[in-house]
């Protein structure tokens, strides 16, 4: 006899635990399968430990500029790898904790175990729940008292929130030990001396970043024409000058042929821009060329559901070909963010309970990288907007003509952007410096309300804040700032 629900999430995920409470605040019969860690990658091994890491380097960062202050520390300051990575970890459990209190909160049944779909279709759908195949990376958390175990369930509508995994390139497979993924990475049993990273996009950078302020000699290797890829070119010709000016060294249009393992070390076959192969030989190397769905092994094929590029095919409504049968997430393709899943998960299950949400607009989605500097970004790029056909007027200012970043020892960077300029629509804005990151939110919220130059021009943005750089951001667009 099998238990029945009106939905059923396959991943504790961020997208699927979110998508679990507004279920349940709808007044939906709701359960999460979960067969390793509730919070998914980004509370366990993704976007909150890794913040932790780069905390940790940004104080020792502060700490060996302190005469930048006027602050004299006695002694020599290092870091404690031990200790900087339990303390990442602690973070991690501590939002793994907090999804099962939310579970518990809001009456949703959590399923520990591997799903299997065995029929979907016809108002209705099954799954079978099995012991895990594999052991899981972490420790186990404590569950919630609402905790299912193994057997069969159905439910009305089943929501595949399974997430991604990091992409292996052939021939250059990580093995854990050499070659790391995010995963090796983020827990470390030493700390290399050098470092080569395989694709400069968000994560790769990030760790890029966390590992040359730890004192690690790092190398990059990018195979477009400019770091982190998706965002303007402006913004990333800018962050790159910085990372170099910290001593890490950055390889443009170049790639990885071949690697060969050491004892102890990994040589990398690189080719250069022109053709040319030269080799770099550096004690550990990580893999950041972008991950790919978790599609497979879970009956998707078996049930007809449509995948596409190691991703589920979805509509507006994050509704599969099959009825009854939805995908949000990463596992239904980019841009793969935390905050997209859970965006998406929420449009999902309103849709379900037959209220009217709106569709996603792809285009409004944040993009934060935590690097230092950090980079931030919403909507199009400058070479972008132009490609669409818009007129545009374009908007720049210094954080050097700053006085909060001036006073917080951050003079540089840079807040751009882009207008249309017949409509005065912000089309784009992107950011590099620093708490950028927070900073993107208020461009955002513009954006949703279809602000145009003119109301932002009227907004009084508070003094000092590094908030008043966009506003003269958007005065620059109009030949008016004032400040620089």
């Amino acid at each position: 006899m099998s238990d029945t629900y009106d939905v059923i999430i396959i991943g504790g995920g961020p997208g699927g635990y979110v998508t679990a409470v507004r279920a349940a605040q709808l007044g939906l019969k709701t359960a999460v399968v979960e067969r390793e860690h509730l919070g998914g990658i980004c509370s366990n091994w993704g976007c909150i430990p890794t913040k932790a890491l780069l905390r940790s380097a940004e104080v020792l960062h502060l700490a060996e500029h302190a005469r930048d202050y006027g602050l004299t520390l006695e002694g020599r300051i290092s870091p404690d790898l031990k200790a900087v990575v339990e303390r990442s970890r602690g973070v991690a459990g501590r939002m793994n904790s907090g999804v099962a209190f939310l579970m518990k909160k809001n009456k949703v049944d959590v399923i520990w175990g591997e799903a299997k779909i065995t029929g979907a279709g016809n108002g209705s759908a099954e799954i079978v729940v099995s012991k895990p195949s594999k052991k899981p990376m972490l420790p186990q958390h404590p569950a919630p008292k609402n905790t299912r175990g193994e057997g069969t369930y159905t439910a009305k509508h089943l929501i595949v929130a399974t997430g991604a995994r990091p992409r292996a390139l052939p021939g250059i497979e990580p093995d854990g030990r050499l070659i790391w993924t995010y995963f090796e990475a983020m827990v470390p049993e030493k700390m290399p001396k050098s470092l080569l990273v395989m694709g400069s996009g968000a994560v790769g950078i990030e760790f890029a970043s966390f590992y040359r302020t730890m004192g690690v000699d790092v190398t990059v290797v990018e195979v477009m024409k400019q770091v982190m890829p998706v965002e303007d070119a402006e913004i990333s010709e800018l962050a790159r000058r910085r990372f170099e000016k910290q001593g890490m060294k950055i390889h443009l249009e170049a790639k990885v042929v071949k690697v060969e393992k050491g004892a102890d070390s990994v040589t990398a076959h690189v080719e250069m821009k022109g053709g040319k192969v030269e080799t770099i030989t550096a004690d550990r190397m990580i893999s950041a060329v972008g991950v790919v769905g978790n599609v497979e092994g879970f009956g998707l094929e078996e049930v007809g559901v449509k995948t596409e590029r190691g991703t589920i095919v979805i509509d507006e409504w994050c509704r599969t070909n099959v009825p009854g049968v939805y995908a949000i997430g990463d596992v239904a393709g980019p841009p793969m963010l935390a905050h997209k899943a859970e965006h998406e998960g929420v449009i999902c299950v309103e849709k379900i309970a037959g209220l009217h949400p709106h569709p996603l607009d792809k285009a409004l989605i944040p993009g934060c990288t935590y690097c230092h500097p950090q980079v931030a970004s919403v909507g199009l790029t400058e070479a972008k907007a132009k490609e669409a056909g818009h007129e545009v007027r374009v908007g720049r200012f210094p954080f050097v003509a700053n006085g909060k970043a001036v006073a917080l020892g951050e003079d540089q960077g840079l807040v751009k952007t882009v207008f249309d300029a017949k409509t005065g629509q912000l089309l784009g804005a992107h950011m590099v410096g620093a708490e950028v990151t927070e900073l993107i939110q208020g461009f955002v919220v513009a954006m949703n309300l279809e602000t145009t130059e003119e109301e932002l021009m009227h907004a009084i943005f508070p003094h000092p804040t590094l908030s008043e750089m966009m506003k003269e951001s958007v005065l620059d667009a109009y030949g008016r700032a004032l400040n620089a």
